[in-house]
């Protein structure tokens, strides 16, 4: 019987945010294949576990997978995880899942903890509907076209690097004028955890210049 790939969410920040379901399957699966070797011994070693890694990033996800998908047709099960939160969305894998799919290989999704649904549900305004836009360009002339194209119906949802911050920011005060309500949430579910709501100029100035790089989730509020 082919083995089986688990897709299993891990915290975003708060190691007790794991699941017991999460525990199980990383406890039980042959080996875990991981982003980055150092963030998935850490994340074994949180919970006492010890499985074998096996590390998968964009430079060799294709080079790889079809050794993967050969031990899955013998049985052996896998668990997906990735640094922090859920596996595939931003991350690698999309590859792997899709050749799975094609090799009607079982795929299980683990759900966990989420950076995007902790930010909504702190935002203070209807979540009913959103658009989660992701990473926008890291080149400031195409990223302030792609500002100036979105439509502002609902909630805009962005993610982009830690030390991007301070450049979205004032982009998205520059493009889209500085009365511009968002809520930025920074270190979501970690002891720094901080949730500014406001003007984007009035935000803008909370941030400190030359600050700690913070991981963050920005959320544009839509036109009223």
């Amino acid at each position: 019987m082919a083995g089986i790939i688990y897709i299993v969410s891990t915290p975003i920040g708060n190691y007790d945010d794991i699941t017991l379901r999460a525990l199980n399957v990383l406890k039980g699966v042959d080996e875990v294949i991981c982003e980055e070797f150092k963030e998935g011994r850490r994340l074994l070693k949180k919970y006492e576990i010890e499985k074998p890694l096996r590390r998968m990033s964009e430079h060799n996800e294709k080079r790889d997978t079809p050794q993967i998908i050969k031990e899955l047709k013998e049985g052996k099960n896998f668990a997906l995880i990735t640094d922090c939160g859920t596996p595939v969305f931003a991350d690698t894998g999309n590859y792997l899942i899709k050749e799975a799919i094609s090799s009607k290989i079982k795929l299980v999704p683990v759900p966990g903890a989420s950076s995007i649904m902790s930010a909504l549900v702190v935002a203070g305004i209807p979540i009913d509907k959103f658009i989660y836009y992701g990473f926008l360009s890291p080149k400031s002339d195409i990223r302030r076209k792609e500002l100036l194209s979105i439509r502002r119906e609902m909630p805009v949802v962005f993610m982009d690097t830690p030390y991007r911050l301070l450049t979205l920011l004032k982009d998205v005060m520059d493009v889209l004028g500085r009365e511009t309500y968002v809520i930025l949430c920074m270190d979501l579910t970690t002891d720094t955890e901080e949730i500014l709501r406001g003007r984007i100029d009035e935000v803008l100035k909370r941030v400190k210049e030359g600050e700690k790089k913070r991981e963050f989730v920005l959320i544009i509020k839509p036109k009223e």
